[in-house]
């Protein structure tokens, strides 16, 4: 496989951020965070799902947490400062980010919105995130990723 460069890769090269891009067969329909992990040869726990929520007022927010995790919706409410958020429905996804569902990158969407990262990504030297379509992940420092998003590290996930 040889990928043309997405969005979220010129992105990164124009401000020189450094990545590794893992590409990985999708023939098989399985683009999961859990199942690309697997793929790429990566811990589950440095393979980060992006997630895209609203609250009732319509305000987006991204989250990106680890594979096999899931978004504790009320600590998302909670650091966005909301009283709710839920998901974002997946035909709302494309037209609002740019992106497509198992493509979604917290990098280089349509328009920027608050993103927050999990907590855990600081453990690691690199988390990797969708590199903004099906079948691409990028490897990347998490403190470079949020200075350059921006975005905000906070407790995100269910127990």
């Amino acid at each position: 496989m040889n990928a043309k460069k997405t969005n979220a890769m010129r992105l990164l090269d124009n401000a020189k951020i450094p990545y590794r891009l893992f590409e990985y067969p999708v023939d098989d329909g399985l683009i999961d965070a859990l199942s690309i992990a697997r793929k790429i040869g990566q811990n589950a726990e440095q393979v980060f799902k992006t997630l895209v929520t609203q609250s009732p007022s319509q305000e987006h927010f991204v989250f990106v947490v680890p594979a096999g995790t899931e978004l504790d919706l009320k600590k998302a409410a909670k650091v966005s400062g909301q009283k709710s958020i839920e998901m974002l429905p997946s035909r709302q996804l494309l037209p609002l980010t740019g992106y497509v569902h198992g493509g979604c990158s917290p990098v280089g969407m349509k328009k920027p919105f608050r993103t927050f990262i999990d907590e855990t990504a600081v453990l690691y030297d690199y988390i990797c995130v969708s590199g903004g379509k099906i079948g691409t992940n990028l490897a990347v420092n998490p403190e470079t990723l949020a200075a350059f998003l921006p975005a905000e590290f906070a407790d995100l996930t269910k127990e």
